[in-house]
């Protein structure tokens, strides 16, 4: 399940898997980046959900996961703010594009730019990325 944390119990993956660390270093609040290939992964825990984004910017390269990871303003009516804390984000350092956690759209123009995103499983009380 794409951005939730599945508890392995055991379970034996039948997909390739890059251990990232025990679920222990990563509470809610931190991230880790890890290399896989050529490419790194930025593996996000907020709120207790775990979320794997590719650590590039589709805009103009930045790492992105070095960026921030929170809710973010959605529409609303004149002279209201309205905060949704439900589509997390992580916004780029280098010019604060943002992007969903959950599928890598961005919200400049979600059909154009994205980032990719891979599945987090938890197995024995590590941390997986699915690659």
């Amino acid at each position: 399940m794409r951005g939730r944390c599945a508890a392995g119990g055991g379970r034996e993956l039948t997909v390739p898997t890059q251990h990232v660390c025990s679920l222990e270093e990563l509470p809610p609040g931190s991230k880790k980046i890890v290399q896989h290939g050529r490419a790194t992964i930025g593996v996000s825990n907020v709120n207790g959900s775990l979320y794997a984004m590719r650590n590039l910017c589709p805009h103009h390269g930045a790492e992105l996961c070095l960026g921030n990871a929170s809710g973010t303003m959605v529409p609303s009516a004149p002279n209201e703010w309205s905060y949704d804390t439900d589509e997390v984000v992580v916004r780029c350092p280098r010019h604060r594009w943002e992007f969903r956690l959950k599928d890598g759209r961005s919200f400049t123009d979600p059909e154009r730019y994205r980032v990719r995103v891979y599945d987090v499983t938890v197995i024995d009380g590590d941390v997986h990325v699915e690659v």
